[in-house]
């Protein structure tokens, strides 16, 4: 795209302004059933080996437009890929055809003759085309008008759906390139919420931005029917043709039909973080008073912690599957601070002289009676902090506290999703593998609320 996009451009507006009618470079309808394919994509991609190369042999790619020029955001360039659904690979095509799309709507299965046709890179992809001479270079260019009905044919088969590919910034990859994606959770950036699509005349780039700052240029043309529209607020899906450049990943939308920016923007959403500075510091089983179990988290960080989506799970005995959860969501424990969970806020508060922050009942996670593995796993999923071996009795190993307590050693002050023995001080009734046999009475053998 850039300066050979528009440069293009240009030469067609000059074009298409002296032709002395609009029909003379339309491409005759060219509906077959009798092609099929005897290459793919990847074969087609590897026989360039860095310089253009007319491609001889008598070979017919298959696939599926995924653009449209209708709105005028694309021009002179087809983008098809290799699937409808789940596409492996795209491609794209340079062809001197005005509205395309209506010889080559979205969704139309294309057969392309490749004899004659040059593959070249340009802008950092891949392209089939014609040639173009410039700058003392020769490069791919676009195909003739009248050349294009000898290469590019329409099956006569029905449109088809093309399923854009669900995707997040972060995990674009190049096999997606000239193929159909959508992005969800996007927004355009704040500092552009307000200004139009392009500048007029201009190919203009404005910054899609997901909700953790992951950025995405969208390439918009200065000459689309949608140039003058002002971009929307808020957030949402957008759908286009992924471009691979030389200095990263673009993308083209062909209508602002593409894009359903409904909902609120994401400083309005965002009270979900992780950390690893929240984690499990006491878990207590005492010998005297079932009753007065209980688990202490701690937040070492300097900052409080809103635990919207956090979740403290029980994985009872050997058991792979969750037991019990506690929902931490609507939770904030204060930086430098424990935060004391009891499944019996009133034996908690008689014993312990004070009440628990937060009360959560019997077969919970604060009410493991030693021989179970507690996760403490934040709000995208991910388990940042365990007690214990997913899958393991606790009974007999390093990690059984009970009829006692096993706390966390002061100088560990980040989480660790590995149960690490060396990290812990255990005690119990039976005192096996490195624990101690002692068991603890409750209040003086605890310390819940403070980190000793």
């Amino acid at each position: 795209m850039s300066k050979n996009y528009f440069l293009a451009f240009i030469l067609g507006a000059i074009n298409y302004a002296c032709a002395p009618n609009s029909d003379f470079d339309a491409p005759s309808s060219n509906c077959t059933d009798i092609l099929v394919a005897n290459t793919t994509f990847a074969e087609v991609k590897a026989l360039y080996q860095g310089e253009l190369l007319e491609i001889q042999e008598d070979n017919v790619l298959e696939g599926y437009v995924g653009s449209s020029d209708r709105k005028g955001n694309f021009f002179s360039v087809l983008y098809f890929q290799d699937s409808p659904v789940n596409p492996t690979e795209g491609f794209q095509v340079q062809i001197d055809v005005r509205d395309s799309y209506l010889q080559y709507p979205v969704g139309s299965k294309v057969f392309i003759k490749l004899k004659g046709l040059y593959l070249g890179e340009s802008g950092g992809g891949l392209k089939l085309g014609g040639t173009f001479a410039g700058f003392g270079t020769t490069a791919v260019g676009r195909l003739p008008a009248l050349k294009v009905p000898e290469h590019l044919f329409v099956s006569c088969n029905d449109l088809v759906e093309i399923e854009p590919t669900a995707v997040s910034i972060v995990a674009l990859d190049e096999a997606m390139a000239n193929t159909l994606v959508r992005l969800e959770d996007v927004e355009f950036s704040e500092n552009e919420v307000g200004l139009t699509f392009s500048e007029k005349g201009e190919e203009t780039e404005r910054q899609l931005v997901d909700c953790f700052d992951d950025g995405l240029p969208l390439i918009n043309s200065g000459f689309s029917d949608f140039q003058s529209e002002i971009l929307p607020d808020g957030r949402g899906s957008i759908t286009g043709i992924l471009l691979q450049e030389r200095d990263g990943f673009k993308l083209v939308i062909r209508d602002v039909t593409d894009i359903d920016f409904s909902e609120e923007r994401c400083e309005a959403l965002v009270t979900e973080f992780t950390s690893q500075q929240l984690m499990i510091t006491e878990l207590a089983d005492p010998n005297n008073n079932s009753g007065a179990r209980f688990v202490e988290l701690y937040n070492a960080a300097a900052e409080d912690l809103n635990t919207n989506g956090w979740t403290l799970r029980r994985y009872t005995n050997a058991n792979t599957e969750v037991s019990s959860i506690v929902d931490l969501t609507d939770q904030t424990i204060k930086a430098n601070t424990a935060f004391v969970i009891s499944p019996n806020a009133q034996v908690f508060e008689s014993v312990y002289g004070f009440a628990p922050d937060l009360e959560v009942g019997t077969n919970s996670p604060a009410d493991s009676n030693g021989d179970d593995t507690l996760v403490l796993v934040d709000p995208f999923g991910t388990i940042v902090d365990i007690f214990g071996v997913i899958g393991e009795d606790g009974t007999g190993t390093n990690h059984e506290f009970e009829d006692g307590r096993a706390v966390r050693n002061s100088d560990i002050t980040k989480t660790n999703a590995t149960y690490t023995f060396s990290e812990w001080q255990v005690f119990n009734d039976s005192g096996n593998a490195g624990t101690f046999n002692r068991p603890q009475m409750a209040p003086d053998d605890f310390t819940p609320g403070l980190r000793d």
